[in-house]
């Protein structure tokens, strides 16, 4: 029987049961973590062959014959932009191949049109009074911190199972002082969703202030979990179509396919944001680490060769997030106090409980030896207004610690929404 069905005397009889329960996790002495979507020891493992792959500091030949141990090449190898290329259906001279973090350039792309403007012509942000960010959510925790460090306002857009609620978008992005948007467009975190079709062209052909950007963070391009996976369409040449070529900018790194500390980022853009970009970079760098662009390209060759690599991947990721939505099926579902989502890839899981009990679940995790994402960081500024999301991150514990820190987590969820129905 779901809860909201139960009368006062089952939910406190589930709630005796429950808490027998959960007294029993706090004496285990557990210390669990769900809370970073970190790969695991045997994703590690797995792309440990990079570090081999350049054998010999006489076997350095690459195409144009670049001097790898020296400055320059501020763009990256042309193998290493045609590889980026090929995995994200672009053109090669559309492509900086950069160090390992995409959210370094990410950072970076933002503080420069914040301190400089978006073009040569164009007023900085900074001067133009109190400008905003459009924050699709449930979002990505780090897109808020980049723009709560500048200061910059975060208007929260509700997401959909197509991708932001483009009817607010579009509104909202009439506002002059509206200057951007962070997108993870496929798998977004946490809820998984992919774009569709339509959102992207919305994106892409939507009336904005001339200095609107879209910063496009495609870090989940090649993640599917299933097969087949989702399908996105390619937006910087969406914007072309729409008349727009300068509205986006794209990111994506290996740092979740290589190693992650030690991968390769990828920025693209149209003309006129490339040749900019490009102005910007000759002042801040000499040029990238072409020695992990080369030894990327030798260890996955080509756009094969990667999808080869990433089925491996989902091989070692699928059994993890299988372990948290089985046990959510199983357990969590009958009580009918909570949904999730199911994703075809990316590093998450999407958990909605009932209105106010999300901090209270991750207060009953904590003090159980369980470590979550903290409640509110998939909104802006930390508020989740319903108080109600937690992300899951299946990815870096054990097989056996995660069916355990799942265990707790329903039983915490169940206590919470309990205590909710019977305050009521």
């Amino acid at each position: 029987m779901e809860y909201l069905d139960m009368s006062r005397e089952q939910l406190l009889a589930e709630q005796s049961t429950l808490k027998a329960q959960y007294d029993s996790y706090c004496g285990e002495g557990l210390n669990l973590n769900m809370a970073r979507g970190k790969p695991c020891a045997a994703q590690e493992q797995l792309s440990l062959g990079i570090l081999d792959a350049l054998p010999s500091s006489a076997d350095l030949s690459n195409e144009g014959n670049v001097d790898l141990l020296n400055y320059g090449c501020l763009e990256g190898l042309k193998e290493a932009r045609e590889f980026y290329a090929d995995i994200l259906g672009i053109s090669a001279d559309k492509i900086f191949v950069c160090g390992n973090s995409s959210l370094t350039l990410m950072f970076d792309y933002v503080m420069q049109c914040y301190a400089k403007g978006v073009s040569e012509e164009a007023e900085p942000w900074c001067k133009q009074g109190d400008i905003k960010f459009l924050c699709p959510a449930p979002g990505y925790d780090r897109h808020f911190g980049i723009l709560e460090f500048l200061g910059i306002e975060m208007i929260t857009v509700p997401m959909t199972e197509t991708g932001p609620d483009m009817d607010v978008v579009e509104e909202l992005a009439k506002d002059p002082l509206v200057k951007g948007m962070f997108c993870v467009p496929k798998y977004s975190n946490p809820t998984g969703v992919t774009y569709s079709d339509e959102t992207v062209r919305r994106i892409a052909a939507m009336e904005t202030a001339p200095d609107f950007r879209v910063i496009w963070d495609n870090a989940y391009c090649i993640h599917d979990i299933t097969e087949p996976g989702d399908e996105l369409l390619e937006f910087l040449g969406a914007c072309e179509e729409a008349g727009h070529p300068e509205r986006g900018i794209e990111v994506a790194s290996t740092s979740k396919v290589s190693l992650p500390g030690g991968g390769i980022s990828v920025l693209a853009a149209n003309e006129p944001n490339y040749s900019w970009i490009r102005k910007r970079l000759q002042k801040q760098t000499v040029g990238p680490d072409k020695l992990n662009q080369l030894r990327h390209i030798r260890y996955f060759k080509d756009k094969a060769g990667v999808l080869a690599h990433m089925k491996k991947q989902a091989e070692i990721i699928k059994p993890h997030f299988d372990v948290v939505l089985d046990a959510f099926e199983a357990d969590l579902k009958p009580a009918g106090v909570a949904r999730w989502t199911n994703p075809n890839g990316g590093y998450f899981i999407s958990l909605d409980v009932l209105d106010g009990c999300a901090q209270r679940t991750w207060e009953l995790c904590k003090n159980a030896g369980v470590t979550l994402t903290d409640c509110g960081a998939t909104f802006p500024y930390g508020k989740d207004p319903k108080d109600s999301n937690i992300r899951i991150a299946p990815t870096y514990p054990t097989l056996e610690d995660l069916a355990k820190a799942t265990e707790v987590l329903i039983c915490s969820v169940k206590l919470a929404c309990l205590e909710k129905l019977l305050a009521e």
